[in-house]
């Protein structure tokens, strides 16, 4: 049987290799002329780690990420521990694989390598969908149309094929925008700091984390705002970091201040679809279920669509494609929308302003963690 994903991301990349394991034929088709990847730092909970597993790619990957042994969740200004969780080994003995944290671009070169270079096109922009009762379709930029059994829309949180399926949906900013910055160990080595920290405070938070074996300390601060670009690439004013979190724990505005080039962005999101799927065509990752990232799980629901979606279609002939297409919606789509109404109601919990909501909420926390090895929603990694 013949496929088609549409885009290279990690997503698209990931369906790819997951189709071809199933036994399928499949055409990778990436507008960029080459692969490239942008972001910093992705963390990867066992339920990603498991479909890397299964793609023969967990080695390869963890032998590029750095392996927190825990957790933390910290107040803004005194720095203590509200309440920390077990990661390294306990994760994996409990869940089977491991959590680990990651440079996006390693996660995306480890994909990319293992794809035939045969199956890849290059430098071709999707114009175009369409189907009939025994194919699907793409066309291209250049007046080609493509053929196949059917075509996966892996193109990202601004998704042209969930346009051309569902109709146009306009972006959804979150009210936050982020600061992220990578940093070299030795310039934050007198620091002390955790492998892994969330420090939460009024109508902030700030995110660390070691990515690239412990080489670069990932970090994201995110803050409340009116309004800001989709962009991936827009470059914050300097010092403008330090400035939003004046007040914040010396650790804290310490990393700030030493971040050299520092991006600022707008977190947008999509509405939540009440299908992904028609006839043989589906979205998958971003297309269908974009998020903002404070359960960092936006990759992993990409991963684990795609290691859903090879399952559905291993045997499947190309007349079985539309109900294999069903079968795998239903067996993804509540999932991935409660991840993405849970990243959102996370944001939240993290920026109460000081006072007793915020003071309940951290008591709320303490006493979860006093009772429970691991984070609330471990409850999403056995799958």
């Amino acid at each position: 049987m013949r496929a088609i994903v549409v885009g290279a991301g990690i997503g698209g990349l990931a369906a790819t290799l997951s189709l071809r394991r199933a036994g399928h034929e499949v055409t990778l088709v990436e507008q960029t002329p080459r692969f490239t990847e942008v972001g910093a730092g992705v963390q990867l909970a066992p339920n990603a780690t498991r479909v890397l597993r299964g793609l023969g790619l967990l080695d390869a990957v963890a032998a590029r990420a750095a392996r927190p042994s825990r957790i933390h969740f910290r107040g803004w200004a005194g720095g203590a521990d509200i309440c920390s969780y077990l990661l390294g080994p306990a994760v994996e003995e409990e869940f089977g694989a491991p959590y680990l944290l990651l440079h996006r671009a390693d996660l995306h070169e480890v994909l990319a390598a293992a794809v035939p270079a045969g199956s890849v096109r290059l430098d071709t922009r999707v114009v175009g969908v369409d189907q009939d009762d025994d194919s699907a379709y793409v066309t291209t930029a250049r007046g080609e149309r493509l053929g196949a059994d059917l075509v996966v829309a892996a193109d990202g949180i601004r998704s042209a094929a969930r346009q051309w399926l569902f109709g146009a949906d306009r972006a959804l900013f979150s009210g936050t925008a982020a600061y992220r910055a990578l940093l070299p160990a030795g310039e934050v080595a007198d620091l002390d700091l955790p492998e892994l920290a969330v420090w939460m405070g009024p109508g902030r938070h700030f995110v660390h984390y070691w990515v690239r074996r412990g080489e670069l300390l990932n970090m994201v601060a995110v803050v409340t705002a009116e309004a800001a670009p989709e962009s991936w690439t827009a470059r914050a004013e300097p010092g403008e970091q330090v400035r939003e979190f004046a007040g914040w724990d010396p650790r804290v505005l310490s990393v700030l201040a030493r971040a050299g080039q520092v991006l600022r962005y707008g977190i947008h999101t999509r509405a939540p679809l009440a299908r992904w799927n028609v006839g043989r065509l589906t979205l998958l990752g971003d297309s269908a279920h974009a998020m903002v990232p404070f359960l960092a799980q936006g990759a992993a629901q990409a991963l684990v669509d795609a290691a859903v979606l090879g399952d559905v279609l291993t045997g499947a002939t190309p007349a079985e494609v539309p109900g294999a297409l069903d079968r795998y919606v239903r067996r993804r789509l509540a999932t991935a929308t409660n991840a993405q109404t849970g990243a959102a109601r996370a944001g939240g919990e993290f920026h109460l302003p000081d006072g007793p909501e915020a003071r309940a909420r951290d008591a709320r926390m303490a006493a979860h963690a006093a009772e429970h090895r691991f984070m609330p929603q471990s409850a999403g990694w056995t799958g």
